[in-house]
């Protein structure tokens, strides 16, 4: 047998270097019998296991291992949230941010690091030729959080050695495995369709009800049948705002979800719960965004819970709940960074750090739901997994733009698809069948989802369906409606999206590009 490559660095050894920081500079930490302290904080790694105890303001915390990484050729980190088309393995990049946890690859083996799932703070790694350094992140809002005295376990740390004879991709399917010790998922796969990516908001209970007809004639008749989550546009206060309850377009969603029951799919709903009303008191409302309430005040969270029990309430089986991640950050994933947020600003209650605001906040959105499958969408994958059955890890796919859907769909898929059943079932978004994409594409992104073990999702807009989609959609439901094996990307180290797949044990090959290329502007 092949000796290990000799690059792995075994975190489970006292950390080399250990910072803290406040809001005005850094905290002299001395090594004190097994931890480091100052006069008011103490910081102890135990079993991996990093607490931190204080009565003043803390911030930042800096955990380095030295050793040799010269010989690493690739990298890859995780996304905060969800993705946008930039996951990929690099090369050395000193100050690259990389979420929650990495790879390594030295052309032999692929060694992990990372944090296991529910931390109670934002945490990433960066890593050089020297070494690697989780910095982990204890803040409340913008400012430092205030302990108060109390101990907090803020995060776990874990690491796994590479294997000899084992792909990139089995290393972190397995250390994804390893994290997260209680994924939570539906009993039987999840699939079905979403009017959002042909109909944008302007969608309507008559819309809703023909396309859930059509999916459910479509599906198999075995005892898994499909959901018909009907997304944004549903709320009288137009789109991405409640009140929640049904418009002039929809009427009653309590007699809505019973319609979509008897054409026999499972209903679902969209739901952005951190969204204000117009006479929303200012108490609730979050200091850095007068549009957000605030997940530390009790009489907003008791607002979430009477509308996600409403919803719940009118029959719906599956929430996909939004915005979460934007509405408490005010930054897209791509945009947080090493600094997650606006300096300055905090929560009502500074005594918990942000990660514990938004787990609480999760936890009480699954509390609510009951039986409920949920859907996060811009949630942070890290601090839902166990919690959510299925999670949105890109940004949106289209049915507009195929190169949108190329870039967002392929590349979640590949890059994530470790986190498939080991997290929660991956969601890579919606399959759109529309006359604005050509179908030949469209049909080759049907099949990888489809047989790609994640949530097959379909938007199908009634004027592109003709018999060759029917049948094509009838193969992919039955497909995705029955356990299959998560697809595998087999040239993930060499590009940003993967042509070559494991599907269900064979090797599938696809060629995403039209004839134009690619389209090199924003959409």
């Amino acid at each position: 047998m092949e000796a290990p490559s000799g690059t792995f660095i075994d975190l489970r050894r006292e950390p080399d270097l250990v910072r803290a920081f406040h809001d005005q500079g850094e905290i002299a930490l001395e090594r004190k019998s097994g931890a480091w302290a100052t006069g008011d904080t103490g910081l102890s790694v135990q079993d991996g296991i990093v607490s931190l105890h204080s009565t003043t303001k803390a911030s930042r915390i800096q955990l380095r291992w030295r050793g040799d990484l010269r010989k690493a050729k690739l990298y890859l980190g995780d996304h905060w949230e969800r993705s946008y088309a930039d996951l990929e393995w690099r090369s050395e990049a000193p100050n690259r941010v990389m979420p929650w946890y990495f790879l390594a690859y030295d052309g032999k083996a692929t060694h992990a690091y990372g944090v296991q799932t529910l931390p109670n703070a934002f945490c990433f790694w960066t890593a050089d030729c020297d070494g690697i350094s989780l910095w982990i992140d204890v803040r409340s809002g913008g400012v430092s959080v205030e302990l108060g005295g109390r101990t907090l376990q803020l995060c776990t740390i874990l690491c796994r050695e590479g294997k000899p004879g084992e792909t990139p991709y089995q290393a972190a399917s397995a250390f994804c495995r390893q994290i997260c010790p209680a994924p939570r998922l539906t009993k039987q796969p999840a699939y079905g369709t979403n009017d959002w990516d042909f109909a944008y908001g302007k969608n309507s209970a008559e819309l809703i009800e023909n396309v859930s007809r059509l999916i459910s004639d479509l599906s198999p008749d075995a005892g898994n049948r499909p959901y018909s989550v009907i997304d944004d546009g549903w709320s009288q206060g137009g789109l991405g705002h409640g009140p929640w309850f049904g418009n002039e377009k929809f009427g009653d969603m309590g007699e809505m979800a019973a319609k979509l029951k008897k054409i026999d799919v499972r209903p679902g709903i969209w739901f952005r719960p951190l969204t204000v009303l117009r006479d929303t008191p200012q108490d609730w409302r979050l200091s850095r965004e007068h549009g957000c309430l605030d997940p530390t005040v009790p009489d907003a969270l008791d607002a979430i819970s009477e509308n996600v029990r409403r919803l719940r309430g009118w029959g719906f089986e599956m929430l996909k709940h939004d915005y979460t991640s934007w509405d408490v950050m005010g930054r897209w994933g791509m945009t947080m960074g090493s600094t997650l947020t606006n300096e300055g600003w905090a929560f009502h209650d500074r005594s918990r750090t942000t990660a514990e605001i938004v787990i609480a906040l999760y936890r009480l959105i699954r509390e609510e739901a009951g039986d409920m499958a949920i859907i996060g969408c811009n949630t942070y994958g890290h601090l839902s997994a166990g919690l959510f059955e299925l999670s949105r890890t890109g940004d949106d796919t289209s049915g507009v733009s195929w190169d949108r859907t190329r870039r967002m769909g392929v590349n979640t898929l590949a890059f994530r698809a470790a986190q498939n059943r080991a997290f929660f079932t991956v969601d890579p978004d919606i399959v759109a069948v529309t006359r604005d994409v050509p179908w030949d594409l469209t049909e080759r992104w049907l099949r990888l989802v489809s047989e790609s073990g994640s949530a097959l999702f379909v938007s199908v807009e009634p004027e592109a369906m003709g018999a060759e989609q029917k049948a094509a959609l009838t193969k992919a439901l039955a497909q995705a409606a029955k356990p299959t094996p998560t697809a595998e990307p087999l040239d993930w180290l060499e590009t940003m999206c993967p042509r070559s797949w494991r599907l269900m044990g064979k090797q599938v090959d696809f060629d995403w590009m039209p004839p134009s290329g690619s389209w090199p502007f924003a959409d």
